[in-house]
């Protein structure tokens, strides 16, 4: 069961008058993913990484509660990254390095 609060939606910030990121990215967040990004660990994961996975995973799965979790491998640290969807597919929940992650 989700709480109201993990699941609500904010574009990303800092952005520009026209909600472009300043980076010139546009995407949705949760409210949980924004506060997770302030993690040491999760700081590091660029967006540009966290676009690849969606756009080009190398595997997706639907979970139980409809979310959807893909990975992609980023060989700049050489590791995999699992992005957390939710149902929209647009909005995201969670990133992060799976090291748990089998090819």
């Amino acid at each position: 069961e989700r709480r109201e609060s993990e699941c609500r939606v904010k574009d990303a910030a800092p952005r520009r008058r026209d909600g472009v990121m300043n980076d010139g990215h546009r995407m949705k967040y949760t409210q949980y993913f924004l506060s997770t990004r302030e993690r040491t660990d999760r700081a590091v994961i660029s967006l540009e990484w966290i676009e690849t996975v969606i756009e080009n995973p190398i595997r997706e799965e639907i979970q139980s509660d409809g979310r959807i979790r893909r990975w992609a491998y980023i060989t700049e640290v050489e590791k995999y990254l699992r992005v957390v969807l939710l149902e929209d597919r647009k909005t995201i929940h969670n990133a992060f390095f799976d090291r748990s992650y089998k090819v």
